[in-house]
């Protein structure tokens, strides 16, 4: 059983690794990518008009969903809200077992 549970914790780190790398390889092409683009638009126009943003906005709202989504900052349905929700119902059907 304790090797079973050892496996199980091994599988989840390596998922939860995986996950972190991806992360990290998506942070890391923004911040390349938007640089390369932020210099050509300075050298073809002298930030006159700054299209850059536009893809910095674009995938910077996609990098945030990725972070919300890997470090679980999601307050309302996070990786604890399950478990919480659960606790809650079991305790109201208890209550409501008591009243009959």
């Amino acid at each position: 059983m304790n090797k079973l549970s050892n496996e199980s914790k091994y599988i989840r780190a390596k998922e939860r690794v995986d996950q972190l790398k991806k992360f990290y390889g998506n942070l890391t092409s923004y911040c390349v990518v938007i640089t390369v683009l932020a210099i050509i638009n300075y050298l073809s126009n002298d930030f006159s008009y700054m299209w850059f943003l536009w893809a910095a906005f674009g995938w910077g709202i996609g990098l945030f969903f990725h972070a919300v989504k890997v470090f679980d900052l999601n307050p309302f349905f996070g990786k604890g809200w399950e478990e919480r929700k659960i606790q809650e119902l079991m305790g109201q059907d208890e209550n409501q077992q008591k009243w009959k």
